[in-house]
């Protein structure tokens, strides 16, 4: 399979698919970044920073992994984003989840408490 990218590209190298939104990075950030040699979104550990970097991650990620890594193709790296980009949803999806829960657990705890607590 022919190399369609070397890791000195330049501007006009870059597919339209690395241009666009990038929810892997989004959700990921430094994680997804990490594993696209991207080291600029470990800027998002840093708190404060992190509000920023996450949307700066998303719009420019795509790009940033594009120059940054050797992909075997435009269709390898999509599918390598989408697939960092399910994960990140998942997780997303799951953490709200969990968010939901607890509040609900919690709720209950504390209407059981003041139940006890007028007795």
């Amino acid at each position: 399979m022919q190399t369609e990218h070397h890791a000195f590209s330049s501007q006009h190298d870059i597919p339209e698919i690395a241009k666009k939104w990038n929810w892997g990075a989004f959700f990921l950030n430094w994680i997804w970044g990490i594993g696209n040699n991207v080291w600029i979104a470990l800027l998002a550990l840093i708190p404060f920073v992190n509000f920023v970097m996450v949307f700066v991650l998303g719009a420019k990620g795509g790009e940033w992994a594009w120059k940054s890594k050797e992909w075997q193709s435009v269709e390898h790296f999509e599918k390598v984003q989408r697939t960092w980009a399910k994960v990140g949803l998942w997780i997303f999806v799951l953490c709200v989840l969990i968010g939901i829960i607890a509040g609900v657990i919690f709720a209950l705890a504390i209407g059981a408490a003041i139940e006890n607590s007028t007795l």
